[in-house]
């Protein structure tokens, strides 16, 4: 029997061997304002790298954003802002490096780094690090400025965003091309519809084009996020929040050559007065929601029984759901009466038969969709 003493030990070193193997690979931010942390007193001001970790699954990414604003690449080394990252990287960890903009202003030479050779080189000095700590360093080009001038959205990072990606190219470096990915959502959005997700805030007179609002960070995170997964596939297993976001670069010619065009109706345009349908009692107001869109897929419709209105029983050909916006109704289904009131939902599948009635002093208003009958 093993002595009570050195089964204490033993247990100790499996417990000890188990939380080395359950803690969190760590990632380790370093980089400008665009990504830094800000408290409710900046608001509404927001990095990417503070919305990071909603995208990671704490159990196993732990988010360290070390990002500070107004640092280039060689200000974040020579304050020292590098040794506390060296201190804590340890094997499995990952390092994103994110600067650009403060590297770009010849204006201020305590910051600036020409984009060919210092730029690089500084680069490098954070790739060394997590390649002798055996952590993954990856390099990412300076998320786009909303810079637009005549319709067109300005590159403001072109050559600091090239000397990164043949960086990367050269000494094989995982790359997110932050620069495009962003330059191609803000192109999608276009110049007004933009403006909400940067540091605009007119009663304060602050138009930021640079800072992101919590919406910005957090589409900018997300795009972080989606193209890490394609850099790691097995990243995805431990992302907790959808990344389909963003669009691709080519949104603006894909849009040229759509067949239908999409649109935005208001259902004023579409209201017309019936009887209760299928026989039903009363009077209902029907909204004919893209009944002329050519190729649409489904049908779509919004209803309103007025007072003592309903629809008639009738047996269902197809499969449709009714979605109670408003008000209080009777609804029967295969023989089964229900009571439903917004909120509620019901599906009826091809074969069922179903009647509905408005109940109480309100409008009961209802969502239809169902799928286009065939030919």
């Amino acid at each position: 029997m093993m002595p009570t003493r050195l089964l204490l030990t033993v247990l100790l070193a499996c417990s000890l061997a188990f939380q080395a193997q359950a803690a969190p690979r760590r990632v380790f931010i370093a980089g400008d304002s665009t990504a830094a942390e800000y408290g409710p007193e900046r608001a509404r001001r927001n990095g990417w790298g503070q919305q990071l970790q909603s995208f990671l699954d704490p159990a196993y990414y732990e988010v360290r954003n070390h990002a500070v604003g107004g640092r280039s690449s060689r200000g974040f080394v020579e304050e020292g802002r590098l040794e506390p990252i060296a201190g804590e990287l340890r094997k499995g960890d990952v390092l994103l490096v994110q600067f650009g903009h403060n590297d770009a202003k010849v204006e201020d030479p305590a910051r600036y780094n020409e984009p060919r050779q210092d730029y690089p080189q500084w680069l490098m000095r954070f790739v060394a690090l997590a390649r002798e700590r055996g952590a993954t360093p990856i390099l990412l080009t300076p998320v786009s400025r909303r810079v637009w001038d005549f319709g067109s959205l300005l590159d403001t990072h072109a050559r600091y965003s090239d000397a990164v990606r043949e960086l990367a190219a050269r000494e094989q470096v995982a790359l997110l091309d932050l620069d495009a990915s962003s330059s191609a959502w803000i192109r999608a959005l276009g110049d007004e519809a933009s403006k909400p997700y940067f540091e605009h805030v007119p009663e304060r007179g602050v138009r930021d084009d640079t800072h992101f609002s919590i919406a910005g960070a957090t589409l900018v995170a997300c795009l972080v996020v989606r193209d890490w997964k394609a850099l790691d596939p097995q990243l995805a297993a431990h992302v907790v929040r959808d990344t389909d976001c963003g669009a691709p670069a080519s949104a603006r010619a894909d849009l040229a050559a759509q067949k239908h065009p999409s649109s935005v109706v208001h259902e004023a345009d579409f209201a017309r007065q019936q009887p209760g349908p299928h026989g039903g009692p009363g009077r209902t107001t029907a909204y004919t929601l893209f009944a002329d869109a050519p190729e649409l897929p489904f049908v779509m419709r919004k209803r309103v029984l007025h007072k003592g209105a309903g629809i008639g029983l009738h047996q269902h050909h197809k499969d449709e759901v009714y979605y109670v916006v408003g008000g209080r109704g009777r609804y029967v289904l295969d023989g089964k009466a229900y009571d439903v009131a917004t909120g509620n939902a019901t599906l009826t599948r091809a074969g069922s038969t179903h009647a509905i009635e408005q109940v109480g002093e309100e409008d009961l208003v209802l969502l239809l969709a169902y799928p286009v009958s065939s030919p």
